[in-house]
């Protein structure tokens, strides 16, 4: 206004011919003036910005910073740990309702994992063996010469060339627990009980949303960092790869090719890219060289992995639970004694349930069904817990939790498994070529009830499919029957 005082240098007033604003900025009125505050354009203004004000009597001043972002990487670092954690302390069951949780570590229960390809014989023995026999199979699989591993020695050298791999794929069939060990371990490395001093930042990309991306991306976008953190993140990965592990979690489930060519690859991993283009690059070391990966995938894609990723590799695979690994999970669902005795004597003394129990996924079926009886009062009354109806809770879970875009409807899918599964039992055959598969199931690989194998022949490899367990062979064939008319029964 007419009365307000001129600006003093240094200050910001009305006139073009103002001076150039010194480091510390003020802009002050008096009551009954105005002050317009300017538009700064390509200016950087060091220092703080203070306002000050008296209107009505009332005399009031205010220091206003602008927060710089913290770019020490080690206290960056701690802040992104303390800000993912939340995410895998606790799991969603497939049957748990909105807002519903079980703690992490109220369920999690270590898995057997080997890292060697056994040969075909032993495979036929794991998938024939019942009960006790089983148990004997898989104890005999933890002793040394099957090469078991546990997730801390994932990134150890290997045996064979001293090499420190660069990327590890763990691989196992539907419902072994591949997701879960991915969240638990990232939930360990959080906590600094996994890989400390090997990993300084781990970041898990899950590839169901990977799937969602339609924009093309840089990685450090495909991260979804808080923006506070990425200033810091991007120092680390500049500075020092050699320290980052990135869990790329469900490589299966990827619905795009990652054949792309080399020369359409980001350069960085500050690029924009098509979402496929940027994942590619960092598999195959394109970008990150120096970075460590820990892939989780199905069976089914172990051998697109193999030519895809960058050396050196070391491959390993779930077997699921020991007979020791059952009893734990027991014990962990039923925190009440006599309940935890009682569910684990009523399974283990029916053989084929016993043995699907060693596949995690059944453990938690057969549990969740054991608890539900219980509370309604129904303990007694075991013939509900069949091995067939626990078995029919299994195929519905994974038809919805684990089938993605199967190329036939579920009935007519079923059937095929069935005259499948028949056929070997009436064979007496547990393991099948690829193309006496693809005579009865379309596409296979994405069947999650089906397993596929790599075997070594004298100047090749041979693929090979398999049900997860004869017991689940057994059932298949059941099923056939049970979903045929009348007559066909008859003449079966």
């Amino acid at each position: 206004s007419d009365n307000s005082p001129s600006p003093a240098p240094g200050e910001f007033g009305g006139s073009d011919n103002s001076p150039s604003p010194a480091p510390g900025v003020s802009i002050s009125s008096c009551h009954g003036s105005h002050v317009s505050v300017p538009v700064l354009s390509n200016t950087s203004v060091q220092g703080d910005v203070n306002i000050s004000y008296s209107c009505s009597g009332v005399d009031s001043s205010a220091s206003m910073v602008t927060p710089k972002p913290d770019t020490d990487p080690k206290s960056v670092i701690l802040a992104y740990k303390e800000s993912i954690l939340p995410a895998y302390q606790t799991v969603q069951e497939y049957n748990s309702l909105l807002d519903e949780h079980v703690l992490l570590q109220d369920r999690y229960t270590q898995l057997l994992m080997v890292q060697k390809h056994r040969p075909q014989r032993e495979r036929v023995e794991e998938i024939s063996s019942r009960g006790d026999a089983l148990h004997q199979v898989l104890t005999t699989r933890e002793r040394k010469d099957y090469q078991s591993i546990s997730v801390k020695q994932f990134f150890s050298r290997m045996d064979t060339t001293g090499d420190v791999p660069r990327a590890v794929v763990l691989q196992g069939h539907p419902g072994m627990g591949k997701s879960f060990a991915a969240q638990k371990i990232m939930h360990d490395w959080v906590l600094g009980t996994l890989f400390a001093g090997t990993f300084d930042v781990a970041f898990h990309l899950e590839c169901k949303e990977l799937n969602l991306c339609r924009q093309e991306k840089s990685l450090i976008e495909l991260l979804s960092l808080e923006s506070s953190f990425q200033p810091a993140m991007k120092e680390v990965l500049t500075k020092s790869p050699q320290k980052v592990l990135f869990l790329v979690d469900g490589f299966d489930e990827l619905r795009f090719s990652l054949e792309v060519p080399r020369l359409s690859l980001p350069s960085d991993a500050f690029t924009r890219a098509p979402v496929e283009a940027t994942l590619s690059a960092l598999l195959r070391g394109h970008i990150l060289s120096k970075s460590s990966l820990l892939v989780t995938s199905r069976s089914t894609a172990s051998d697109r992995l193999n030519t895809l990723l960058k050396q050196p590799q070391r491959f390993t695979e779930i077997l699921g639970f020991s007979e020791e690994g059952v009893q734990e999970y027991f014990q962990r669902f039923f925190k009440d004694e006599k309940l935890n005795s009682w569910a684990y004597d009523s399974i283990r003394s029916n053989e084929s349930l016993f043995a699907a129990c060693f596949i995690p996924i059944i453990c938690w079926i057969v549990c969740t069904v054991l608890r539900e009886h219980f509370e309604e009062g129904r303990e007694d009354q075991m013939e509900l817990t069949t091995t067939t109806s626990i078995f029919v809770h299994f195929v519905s879970t994974l038809l919805e939790h684990h089938c993605r875009g199967l190329s036939q409807p579920v009935p007519t899918l079923l059937r095929s498994l069935g005259q499948l599964a028949e056929r070997g039992i009436l064979e007496q055959q547990v393991l099948f070529e690829k193309k006496q598969v693809e005579e009865m199931v379309s596409d296979p690989e994405s069947v999650p009830f089906l397993c596929k194998s790599l075997w070594k022949k004298t100047l090749g490899k041979k693929t090979m499919f398999s049900f997860m367990h004869l017991s689940f062979q057994e059932f298949f064939t059941a099923l056939s029957y049970a979903t045929a008319d009348e007559e066909e029964c008859r003449s079966r």
